[in-house]
Parts: structure tokens; C-alpha cells; sequence
């Protein structure tokens, strides 16, 4: 159930509990722990089926669990020996072994369950002559658990080498509970860790093998490129990614495409290197020369636009001297798009060094670059002025991050002001929203702080469908957020951020108009020197 649908929800609570309207949020919030109504709604048939299929999964992680230490398990045991881990590994991550054709179903169906719900799971598929069989078979068993650490999918992979019909890694499908696109495997375990700094491997094996080693920060993308979603809930937990993805084409691939998943939600993105032959991936490292090894490997993780910069090496012949200008014109393009000119300085002066390539030559290309697209945007700019409304109606367009940056605001002034409320008010202003249902609730909780009274109850209160459908949104809310402060940091990083490229845009178009006397330009020059310095202090 939505919990935007307000009349659907608060009406339901409302009769059966004969509260107010203000009262049902209240019931609901204390029911459900500040998370959303549906588990105060126990006739639901979705949260019921939710919270079976939970439960089938707990009991299924046991099933594989247990009979992993079997006689019959041998061949998973004989794997598990190979590649070195030890029985608290096996415990801490539930590894199991998944039985023969229809184990699992006999056992899910002798608890209990109904042969919809253990459908409903995917676990067990139905045959065309209606007998049920298991999707996982004879395979090494890694449980995948959401932040909470409940179970909500499973990874298999085949022991038999000899099987080369199946697919090495079996993996399960979207589900009412499991979205492959936004989990991550371990992130249960690493969001634990101090470090606010993550390492991002390809497999489940890589990940246990970090873990067991002391390396408690790794996690694993389930087999699918890093999305959007997975970006967005590693922001959550840290600010930096090291991505160490195995050696190989597809691997190396994996790391530019994951590039711009980081930059939309703001996390420093490294990549560690494996040079070391024979040795593709990061399992396989640690293994051979521990942890300590591996630790220097991720305290000398390069930066994207370095990594970017080897791999065009690769592509031409340093001795060839139209190879040389190609690749001197490909990195000054990657290193124009930087906006810190500090970084663009640090970058030059690496490149030069390890490339052979003088400064002044990157240096006059990558001004050649700027300049160009500072020319192209103030031809956009002079479109836009002119009447272009598809333009104009794409600037305006808010993005979704700062959406949900903008809806996470109110939610901590509303729920926690005494912790957070003058340190948010003192940074972020009323102009600053960029949507407008968002910044109506802002400034009547303005209103609401000047003059005295409880947020929360005076919100809830006010008379207005339309209003307590974007307040209850807000309220219900699910975030996990590790730390307050830092929470606070970012917000306030975020609209300084905004703040200064938005002075720096508006000097770069005045920097262009012939009227200014070269007094006026040489001021302007200086501010945008110090705003490019501060943005660099905030990055």
C-alpha cells in the first residue's frame, strides 16, 4: 500500500481504530517504527506474502546451511577446503549446499508452507505436469541479505566441472522482496565497518575471501553492472568506492561504465590495480600475499580519470608521433572535464611525468578545450534567452537525487530538530528548494520555529489532503543513516556546492561581456579563483 494514497490508508485506520486523522499518523508511527504503514496493516495480502516469503528464506538458508557439513555434501566441502576458508567464514555468511530435484520443496512443503507462497519465492518451480522442483540443485549455496541481514535471494554456483550445460553461477530472480538492481552482497556486513571508504569486487567469492582476511569493507554487485540504485545506497554508507574488478576486458569494461553511476551521486571513485601476472582478481591476491599486501593496493587505488588515462595508453604507440598528439588530444579532453582547476593542475602534472608528454602542451589543450565549451555555453545560453522553451523546460527539470536529498532535509527537522534543526536552517534556505511541494513544508516549518510551537503536531494537523499526502511521504520515509553528522556534512556540502558553481557559472558569463574594464574582469577573476579553490576544499 502507498503510503501517498492518504484517503486509502489513514481511512482504514481511522475506522478500525476510531482515531483522527493526526492520531492515525501517529498510531502508524509508533506501530511501525517510523517505516511504512503496510506492516501496521496485518490483513495486507502483499505484507503477508512479504513477510512468508522472509520467513521461507530463513528456513531455506538453514535447509543449505545444515546440509552443507553432510556426507553428501562432499563435493561442496572439498571446494570450500580449495579455496581456503575457514568454518567461521562458512557460519558468518550461511554458506550451504542445495539438494536434488525437489529436497528443498519437500522440506518447505512439510513445514507448512502453501505451494503459492514457496512459488512465490522462486525457490521451487512448478513442472508443466504440475510437480514441483528446485531452481537451485546440487550447487555451492551463498545467501543474499539486504541491509537488515534478512535473506532475500541466493547465489548458487555449479561444482560439477563436468556439467557444462548449466550455467556456472545460478542466480535468483527479482522477487517482492529481492530487486537485484538495488542490493549489494556483504553490504549487511560492511556497513558496519568505521571506514567510510568501500571496495567493490565482482564475486561472491571475492567478497568472502576479503572477509575473512580483515578486508570487512568489500562488497559485490550481483552479476550486473553497478545501476543507479546500488549507487545511491552506497552513498548511504561511504563516501569513497574502490572498485577492484578482475583483470580481464569485461572486467576493466565494468569500471568505466560504473564511473558515471558514481559521479551522479558524488562518490570519489578509485580503481586498485593487480599487476602482477597470472593473477587476475582480487580472491586470488589476498590469498597469496595477505592482507597486509593488499591493504597498500587499496591506499594506492588511482583515480578515475588516471585510470581512464592508462587505459587510452594502451590503445597507441608513444613512439609514433601522430599516436602521441591522438592520445595528448584524448586526455586533455578527460582532464577539461574536471571542474576543480587544482585537480586539473595535479592531473597535468601526473600525466606529463608518467607520459612523456610536456605541461604546456596539456596545458594549452586542455585551455583550448575550456575555452570552447565556455564559447558553446554561451551560445546555449543566448538560445535559452531567446525563447527556446524545450531548453529551458530541461533546465529547470530537477534531478532525482536532489529530490531525495530535499524530501531527507525535512524529514530530520521533522523527526529529529532538537539533534539537527538550527545546523540545517543555518546553511539551507528557502530558495535553495528546487521542488515546490517540498519548499511549501519548509517554509511553514519556518513559520512554525519562529513561533514557537511543535513541528511534527502543527504539521499534522493542518487541514489539507494535498499537503498531508506530501507530508505523510515524507514521514514514512524509510532511511538508514549511519551517522547523523555526516548526514548533516553532506546536505550542507551539497547546496554549498551548488551555491559556489552557481556564482562560478554566473562570473564565467560576465567574464564575457566586452563592457567590463579590465578592473572589473581582474576582480571577477580572483573570485572565481577563490570559488574553484573552495570547491576543491569541498570535494
Amino acid at each position: 500500500m502507498d503510503v501517498t494514497q492518504v484517503g486509502d490508508v489513514f481511512t482504514f485506520i481511522s475506522k478500525i481504530e476510531n482515531k483522527t486523522f493526526a492520531e492515525s499518523i501517529e498510531f502508524l508511527a509508533e506501530r511501525a517504527n517510523i517505516k511504512l504503514p503496510e506492516k501496521a496493516d496485518s490483513d495486507n495480502p502483499q505484507t503477508k506474502l512479504k513477510n512468508t516469503m522472509f520467513e521461507i528464506y530463513a528456513d531455506t538458508t538453514l535447509f543449505y546451511h545444515e546440509r552443507l557439513y553432510k556426507p553428501l555434501a562432499k563435493i561442496a566441502q572439498d571446494y570450500v577446503k580449495k579455496r581456503k576458508l575457514n568454518n567461521d567464514t562458512l557460519k558468518q555468511f550461511k554458506l550451504g549446499y542445495s539438494g536434488e530435484w525437489n529436497e528443498l520443496y519437500k522440506y518447505l512443503h512439510n513445514k507448512g508452507y502453501s505451494d503459492n507462497a514457496i512459488e512465490s519465492t522462486g525457490l521451487c518451480l512448478k513442472s508443466k505436469t504440475g510437480e514441483f522442483f528446485d531452481f537451485f540443485r546440487k550447487r555451492l549455496m551463498f545467501p543474499v541479505m539486504n541491509v537488515s541481514g534478512k535473506v532475500i535471494a541466493f547465489g548458487g554456483r555449479r561444482l560439477d566441472d563436468a556439467d557444462k550445460k548449466s550455467p556456472k553461477y545460478l542466480n535468483s530472480n527479482d522477487s517482492l522482496i529481492f530487486k537485484k538492481r538495488e542490493n549489494l552482497f556483504a553490504l549487511n556486513f560492511a556497513k558496519k565497518s568505521d571506514s567510510k571508504t568501500l571496495i567493490l569486487v565482482e564475486g561472491y567469492m571475492d567478497v568472502i575471501s576479503l572477509h575473512q582476511r580483515g578486508i570487512n569493507t568489500a562488497v559485490a554487485s550481483l552479476g550486473t553492472a553497478l545501476t543507479d540504485g546500488q549507487g545511491k545506497l552506497i552513498r548511504k554508507y561511504a563516501d569513497k568506492l574502490i572498485l577492484s574488478y578482475d583483470s580481464d576486458g569485461p572486467g576493466q569494461n565494468a569500471i568505466l561504465a560504473a564511473d558515471s553511476v558514481l559521479e551522479k551521486v558524488g562518490i570519489d571513485g578509485r580503481v586498485l590495480q593487480i599487476d602482477v601476472e597470472g593473477i587476475k582478481d582480487p580472491d586470488e591476491y589476498i590469498i597469496k600475499y595477505g592482507s597486509g599486501r593488499f591493504g597498500i593496493l587499496m591506499d594506492n587505488a588511482i583515480s578515475m580519470i588516471e585510470f581512464k588515462t592508462k587505459m587510452l595508453r594502451k590503445q597507441y604507440n608513444m613512439d609514433n608521433a601522430n599516436d602521441k598528439i591522438k592520445f595528448l588530444k584524448e586526455v586533455s579532453r578527460l582532464v577539461a572535464c574536471v571542474d576543480s582547476k587544482i585537480e586539473r593542475e595535479i592531473y597535468i602534472n601526473k600525466i606529463s611525468q608518467v607520459h612523456g608528454i610536456s605541461k604546456e602542451a596539456i596545458f594549452a589543450e586542455v585551455n583550448k578545450l575550456l575555452y570552447n565549451n565556455k564559447e558553446d555555453s554561451s551560445k546555449t545560453l543566448s538560445k535559452q534567452l531567446l525563447g527556446s522553451k524545450k531548453i529551458v523546460e530541461e533546465v529547470v527539470e530537477v534531478d532525482k537525487v536532489e529530490i531525495e536529498r530535499e524530501k531527507m532535509i525535512l524529514y530530520f527537522l521533522i523527526k529529529n530538530y532538537e539533534e539537527v534543526g538550527e545546523k540545517i536552517i543555518s546553511k539551507v534556505d528557502i530558495d535553495d528548494f528546487k521542488v515546490e511541494k517540498y519548499k511549501n513544508i519548509y517554509n511553514k516549518i519556518l513559520e512554525i520555529i519562529n513561533n514557537g510551537n511543535n513541528i511534527y503536531d502543527t504539521l499534522s494537523n493542518i487541514e489539507d489532503a494535498e499537503f498531508q499526502s506530501t507530508f505523510s511521504e515524507i514521514i514514512f520515509s524509510e532511511y538508514e543513516i549511519n551517522s547523523v553528522e555526516k548526514f548533516i556534512e553532506d546536505i550542507i556540502n551539497n547546496y554549498e556546492k551548488n551555491k559556489l558553481n552557481s556564482r562560478k557559472n554566473e562570473i564565467l558569463k560576465m567574464i564575457n561581456d566586452s563592457s567590463l574594464t579590465k578592473d572589473e574582469i581582474a576582480n571577477l577573476e580572483n573570485e572565481l579563483n577563490e570559488i574553484i579553490i573552495e570547491l576543491a576544499k569541498i570535494k
